[in-house]
Parts: C-alpha cells; structure tokens; sequence
C-alpha cells in the first residue's frame, strides 16, 4: 500500500514538481520528510487512565508506539506538576510515514462527517502543514465500543518544500483532498 504511494511520488509527482518550480536536480524537489501524530490531554492531570487509552489509540491508529510528553513546568491555575504526563506523540518516518498518509487521505478524511475538503490555509511559510482532527473515530482501526472518551489530535506534515506554494503543490499531487 505506502509502497504504490511512494512509486506514485517518484514516478509522477516528482517529476511534475520539477518541471513546475525548475528544479535543475531531481534531488531538489520537495518530498515528504516526517508525520507526527500528537494528542495533547490536559484532563489527563484529574484522571490518569485517560493517558493509557490514548496511547493505546494512538499505537493503533499509526503503528508505532507513542511517546509520552510530560508537563515541563507546574501551573497552579491548571492544577499542573511538573512531570505530569499531559499528551502523547508518534513521529513517524519511511515507510510507516507513506503508510499512515496513504490511510489519511484514503480512508479516514472520507470518513468525516460533512466532509469538503481540507483548507490550504493551515501551512506555516515554510511547506509543513497541520491538520486537526477532533476524534479518533474516523480511522477504521479504532473499536468504537472500547472508546471511553473522543480525543483530538494534530497531524504535522513535514516537508522538505522551502514554500508554502511547493508544499501544497507536493500535497495535492500526493492526492491530499484540498477545497477548491
């Protein structure tokens, strides 16, 4: 499956970038350099099992096993220690990264209830965009008798692309559903 959207990369959308921005090396045109997948649970500070249900979620939805981010300073307002686990992260590369967008794009955007497409408003100047998901239901690997809780999450899609117009370029020809 990531590997027909790899050849998809190398044989038809690389070489479109190329001739589109003219790129003299084939090296020079912008390709996919790392997803990360972060779930951040500021409710986890009043019930910690919250935390194990997320990570568990997240170690399903993209294969890898997540790593636990912790709380770098105490807040008081938030009820907030530091070292508190607050959020979960994955990043994933190579193979596991085609794969994971392959079943983004493909499978669980689709499943979004009113879906239209995505806003090409959400990249950050320098080619990376971020998506926001507001529950894991939409990816078919979650049981959704087991879910306690919806949790959102971040989806950051690193590219090597030094513009916004070559990451979206990069983007829409690896088939991402942009609005019109």
């Amino acid at each position: 499956m990531a590997a027909r959207l790899k050849a998809l990369y190398l044989k038809q959308v690389a070489p479109a970038l190329r001739q589109q921005f003219g790129y003299s090396s084939p090296m020079a045109s912008p390709r996919l350099a790392k997803i990360t997948v972060n779930i951040g649970l500021g409710e986890a500070t009043q019930n910690a099992r919250l935390m194990d249900g997320a990570v568990q979620e997240l170690a399903q939805i993209t294969g890898q096993r997540p790593v636990v981010n912790k709380a770098k300073k105490s807040i008081s307002a938030f009820k907030l220690r530091q070292g508190m686990p607050i959020g979960c992260s994955v990043t994933l590369r190579g193979q596991r990264m085609f794969e994971f967008f392959d079943r983004l794009v493909n499978v669980a955007l689709p499943r979004v209830r009113d879906f239209r497409g995505i806003s090409a408003k959400s990249f950050d100047g320098r080619g990376n965009y971020t998506l926001g998901l507001r529950d894991q239901l939409i990816f078919p690997e979650i049981d959704y008798a087991k879910v306690d809780k919806t949790k959102g999450m971040n989806v950051t899609i690193a590219t090597t692309a030094r513009t916004d117009a070559e990451g979206l370029a990069l983007l829409k020809g690896m088939g991402m559903p942009f609005k019109q």
